[in-house]
């Protein structure tokens, strides 16, 4: 029967009589899991950062009414030609409302569906703002701002004002900053804006919007739904797009696709609406884990290598402790148990310096034009990178321990004894 206090009292001994190799082990395990812990939680926070950038803004499914050409031309309706060649040059697209026939009825039926989240309606339109003698070019798109806040994070793009003011206040606008900039205008002032269609409505701006794309900012404001129906002089149930978030994002592709056959509009999935931006989200997270991993394994062989030596050096007390009647088994155990004892120590400390490192990363100032609302370096504080860190800073430790320990179970004290 294993005696497990006198296994734990002598490995005590061997790990402090050679204190500073041991410490030399427990600080390998502890530096290595440490850096992993920083470089993981840095990365993959840099990376969600860059995927919300776009994803934030992207509807899982964007349904609107494609303007497209007519498929069949006025010289298909003649019998004589049907059986010939017909070539028709600059063909027009055929006339097609911007308006989705029927549309909030086509939320509520798309309400009803368990994966569906969210069937917000939205009205776009190219306007003139106009402010004293200057006039520019750009659009206007209304929208239901609380609830664009509460599905697609509105609020973080918006750096002066807010969605509730949008949406409560009759007649007002959300600049785009870019417009904001060039016509020297700030929350509280007038900008009036004209329609394609004619007629001049004065706005108050109750906000700045910045979605970090300066192509966008420079030409894009939002507005209520109510208020752009009535600058265009429409009915209430007009609605150019309809924005749909889902629970399950990987339902989005089959979900449009059905969308399109049984209401004949154009629905755009998100992963097709982003599909390079897919495959860069995906080298960037292979690039952080590929490097992580290796992280992970050099510190191991560092670990492995210390401990190797540690038990070479401990050869006379192995055959100290084999001639005084413990089993090989034992002596495995003993340095079994240090190697655990080590990799436990050292892998909390690097949970510790991990996590320390992490929010000192947090505090560094991050200011940039493309994120306005984000004023640190994004940290990704994701619970199983701690627990993957510890498991393999245990299992490293196991096995550097293991393998030299097996060997020590095998040594003939005699030999050793003999050598001295």
């Amino acid at each position: 029967m294993t005696n497990w206090s006198l296994i734990l009292s002598i490995a005590k001994t061997h790990l402090l009589t050679k204190l500073k190799q041991t410490s030399i082990a427990a600080l390998g395990v502890t530096f290595g899991i440490g850096a992993y812990i920083t470089l993981v939680c840095f990365m993959t926070g840099l990376n969600s950062m860059l995927d919300d950038l776009i994803l934030n803004q992207t509807p899982h499914i964007h349904i609107y009414n494609e303007i497209k050409p007519s498929k069949k031309q006025p010289v298909d309706l003649y019998s004589e030609f049907e059986n010939s060649l017909n070539v028709v040059h600059s063909i027009k697209p055929k006339v097609t409302q911007k308006k989705i026939h029927n549309a909030l009825p086509l939320m509520t039926f798309l309400m009803k569906n368990d994966n569906v989240k969210a069937a917000l309606p939205q009205i776009k339109t190219q306007i003139f703002y106009i402010a004293g003698s200057i006039q520019i070019g750009g659009n206007l798109t209304g929208v239901e701002p609380v609830s664009e806040a509460e599905y697609f994070n509105f609020n973080d793009y918006i750096v002066t004002g807010s969605a509730k003011a949008l949406q409560n206040t009759d007649n007002s606008i959300l600049l785009g900053a870019g417009v904001a900039e060039k016509l020297s205008l700030g929350v509280g002032d007038r900008v009036q804006v004209k329609p394609i269609e004619g007629g001049l409505f004065p706005l108050k701006v109750v906000g700045i919007y910045q979605s970090g794309v300066a192509e966008i900012d420079a030409i894009q404001s939002f507005t209520n739904i109510k208020t752009i129906q009535r600058i265009m002089g429409k009915a209430n149930n007009y609605i150019t797009d309809i924005n749909v978030k889902l629970e399950d994002i990987e339902k989005a592709l089959p979900m449009a696709k059905r969308i399109e056959q049984q209401f004949n509009l154009r629905a755009i999935d998100i992963k097709t609406a982003n599909a390079q931006f897919e495959t860069g989200t995906t080298i960037r997270n292979l690039i952080t884990y590929a490097v992580s991993v290796t992280l992970l394994i050099v510190a191991g062989f560092g670990i492995y290598n210390i401990l190797n030596m540690l038990i070479y050096e401990k050869m006379n007390d192995i055959a100290i402790l084999k001639a005084t009647g413990f089993s090989g088994r034992d002596v495995q155990l003993i340095f079994m148990t240090q190697a655990i004892i080590i990799g436990l120590v050292g892998g909390i400390l690097g949970l510790l310096i991990g996590l320390g490192l992490a929010n000192v990363i947090d505090t560094i100032p991050f200011n940039t034009e493309a994120l306005p609302t984000i004023k640190t370096y994004p940290i990704n504080l994701n619970p199983w990178f701690f627990v993957i860190g510890f498991s393999f800073a245990m299992l490293s430790t196991f096995l550097a321990g293991y393998l030299p320990s097996k060997k020590a179970k095998k040594i003939d004290p005699v030999k050793i004894i003999r050598g001295q």
